[in-house]
């Protein structure tokens, strides 16, 4: 089992910043992936990007550019740097671990960006 806690979050003007963080505990396989999935209100849940534990990256089309992914193997700890933030990035921010055993999921944190 893998356990993930979710900090960050919050209320941002357009324009601003925020960072997200995710930490994973429990049985951590050393190859894995760690990233952001997404939901808004009356919308599915959609990809926002992820890491491997090699550093290797994918991100939506939606947000290149303006968030970044990183990740602390040692601490098996996953950052989501996001700048530029716009209304429509408004949602709520799923943490996703996977590894070949498992499939895992964060609590979630709201991220409100007002206009």
């Amino acid at each position: 089992q893998v356990q993930l806690v979710e900090s960050g979050g919050g209320l941002v003007q357009a324009g601003g910043s925020l960072r997200l963080s995710c930490a994973a505990s429990g049985t951590v396989f050393s190859s894995n992936a760690m990233g952001w999935y997404r939901q808004a209100p009356g919308k599915q849940r959609e990809f926002v990007t992820t890491i491997t534990s090699g550093g290797s990256t994918n991100t939506a089309d939606s947000v290149k550019g303006r968030f970044t992914i990183s990740r602390d193997n040692g601490k098996n700890t996953a950052h989501l740097q996001m700048n530029s933030l716009k209304p429509e990035d408004t949602a709520i921010y799923y943490c996703n671990y996977w590894d070949p055993i498992g499939n895992y999921w964060g609590q979630g944190t709201q991220v409100t960006v007002s206009s």
